[in-house]
């Protein structure tokens, strides 16, 4: 890059979010580390920092439209106009549906939804005047459908249909927008997964390993070289894309 573009990167503070903020700050960007806890954030900034890197911790509520619009307008002013969006916050309330109350649905679209389409909004007007652009949303698997996962996966699907929206309107102003749809990746929250089924999280990694056509489960640096590649200028033809990155074919 000719210059240092500013990056933001939502649900940071640890897991996928975190891994992408530090490779992004690898690649020369200057990295916003956003979380609903500021104070959170302080483990990815400090390795962007021990790193070389450029970081900014900010506590938002993606969810929240006066939250998002502060904390954008404060990563403008202090560490530039960002042109690249990495939309990862997300939380997971799962149950089967006769189970599942109306909060668990409204938070978890709320988060994954709301929370994109408002941190999106609020960018890309400075990706319009710098006529580039890179929108990575971080879809799942599970938009496929899952167990349990009945508000989850179908906030991820509609992250899928969002992301290919935002192709069609913003691809003339040299915005691309593109999503990846993990499979299984060792984080805080599959690790949660297996707690409420009540199973060792290394035999359910061992488990998942045996499903998984290259034998492993995925780390979230793999999810992060993926984001890496979408955010880059040589990627400006690839746009509206849903790609799995879950160590084998997905429908």
């Amino acid at each position: 890059m000719s210059e240092r573009r500013t990056a933001i990167v939502t649900g940071a503070a640890r897991g996928i979010g975190a891994a992408v903020a530090k490779k992004l700050a690898a690649d020369g960007y200057a990295v916003a580390v956003i979380d609903l806890d500021e104070a959170a954030c302080a483990a990815t900034v400090d390795a962007i920092e021990a790193a070389g890197g450029a970081p900014l911790a900010v506590g938002a509520n993606v969810a929240d439209e006066a939250s998002v619009a502060e904390a954008v307008e404060r990563v403008a002013t202090e560490l530039g106009a960002p042109t690249v969006l990495v939309n990862n916050a997300g939380i997971t309330r799962d149950n089967l549906l006769f189970k599942m109350t109306v909060e668990d649905w409204d938070s978890v679209m709320n988060v994954h939804l709301r929370g994109s389409f408002l941190m999106t909004r609020a960018v890309q007007k400075y990706m319009v005047e710098a006529k580039f652009g890179r929108i990575v949303n971080l879809s799942s698997v599970s938009a496929l459908g899952a167990r349990g996962q009945v508000n989850y996966a179908a906030a991820k699907a509609g992250v899928q249909g969002f992301t290919k929206t935002l192709a069609f309107e913003l691809g003339k102003f040299g915005v691309t927008a593109n999503a990846i749809a993990p499979g299984f990746i060792e984080t805080e929250m599959t690790a949660a997964t297996a707690a409420r089924l009540g199973v060792d999280f290394e035999d359910f990694k061992t488990m998942a390993a045996a499903e998984i056509p290259v034998n492993r489960v995925g780390q979230p640096e793999d999810i992060a070289n993926t984001a890496s590649f979408l955010a880059s200028e040589g990627a400006g033809f690839v746009s509206g894309q849903v790609i799995y990155v879950a160590g084998g074919p997905k429908d």
